[in-house]
């Protein structure tokens, strides 16, 4: 059973799984961190519900998005989803493993690459391989090396690739991006408020085979303050 989410005051519809993976913040958040020329083709990796490429396209009317996602009941969702919203034309959603992204997509077919991966380690706790969210979550199917591999295989030399990604594997994330020709050169940082004591997050736009120059911009608030609401930039996010 799917149940129907909108964002932009009901102007964008996204239907989930009610029990399966459920889309978070961090798609919001890369999706107004990614930078892009119109006309540009864009690929998702492990897009799940879509809802990224639906945000993108919302935003910016003449940009086409491909997604790639393994779960089946995901794809059917994405697909449903791009529909809905009248997207079908800039919207493309095909199911594949990024383990042999060779098979879904070109090499070097994309000017960027936006990717949400999973991030959480398996093997702390009992976990059901055959969940929706468990997979979309955790590195099951696809690790860090496994997404950046793929990106790096997808995107035009000079293309860009952003990710979102915990702040504390950020050492490891930067040096999987090198081992992949991806060089990191704009880095955000995210807290959960201004007071907190360490960042949760960090976006970062690395560059295939681009030049030294890192540009690390100011910090991203969630929320103001431990008990809510969201930041004054977080709420333009969901401006229509």
């Amino acid at each position: 059973m799917s149940e129907r989410q909108t964002l932009f005051d009901g102007r964008l519809v996204c239907r989930q799984h009610e029990n399966g993976y459920r889309f978070s913040i961090d798609a919001v958040l890369i999706a107004h961190f990614v930078q892009h020329r119109a006309n540009e083709r864009l690929l998702d990796l492990g897009c799940g519900c879509g809802v990224i490429g639906l945000i993108l396209c919302y935003r910016h009317p003449v940009l086409k998005v491909t997604g790639v996602e393994l779960q089946p009941a995901l794809v059917r969702l994405a697909i449903g989803n791009a529909e809905e919203n009248g997207y079908e034309n800039r919207l493309t959603i095909q199911q594949g493993d990024l383990r042999r992204i060779g098979e879904v997509v070109q090499p070097e077919s994309f000017d960027g690459v936006i990717t949400n991966p999973p991030y959480r380690c398996p093997g702390r706790g009992r976990i059901n391989t055959r969940d929706e969210s468990a997979i979309a979550r955790h590195e099951l199917t696809a690790d860090m090396d496994t997404v950046l591999a793929a990106a790096s295989f997808a995107v035009k030399n000079r293309g860009k690739v952003a990710c979102i990604y915990p702040a504390d594997r950020l050492a490891t994330l930067i040096a999987t991006m090198e081992r992949h020709r991806l060089t990191a050169k704009r880095l955000q940082a995210v807290y959960s408020y201004p007071a907190d004591d360490h960042a949760r997050l960090v976006m970062v736009e690395a560059v295939k085979n681009g030049g030294e120059g890192l540009r690390i911009l100011s910090p991203l608030f969630i929320y103001t303050h431990p008990c809510g609401p969201y930041s004054p930039q977080v709420r333009a996010f969901y401006k229509p």
